[in-house]
């Protein structure tokens, strides 16, 4: 019996992505190619929107960490991202803490519910 085993990616900053690698999140493939970017102020933006479009396209993904100021230097293309896997989960960094008024995934999750009059959030 085969089994399907998924993969989480991270992208933040280097306390955040040194964090999960020591936790044993890190991955290299045999193309030499990491689940993982560390962002600092040389990064590009062109390089973080590579890093984003290529985690959501590989199929071992099934999560991807990203810090929430990274997420809103390439917000526009975590917008445009609307499939259920890999899931986005953006979380805080150690010197940005996290806004839930600039989570657009949150955003999404929460307008599904208000949305519905029979839905969860009608309970509370």
């Amino acid at each position: 019996m085969a089994t399907n085993s998924a993969l989480l990616a991270i992208i933040g900053d280097e306390d955040t992505v040194t964090g999960f690698l020591l936790a044993g999140v890190g991955n290299v493939d045999l193309r030499r190619k990491t689940n993982y970017l560390i962002v600092d102020d040389k990064t590009s933006v062109k390089t973080i929107e590579e890093a984003f479009k290529e985690f959501t396209a590989r199929e071992d993904i099934a999560i991807i960490l990203i810090s929430q100021y990274v997420a809103n230097m390439i917000r526009f293309v975590v917008d445009q991202f609307n499939k259920p896997l890999p899931a986005i989960l953006e979380i805080p960094s150690k010197d940005h803490p996290y806004d839930p008024s600039q989570d657009s995934i949150l955003a999404r999750v929460k307008h599904m519910f208000s949305s519905d009059p029979s839905g969860p959030s009608s309970r509370y």
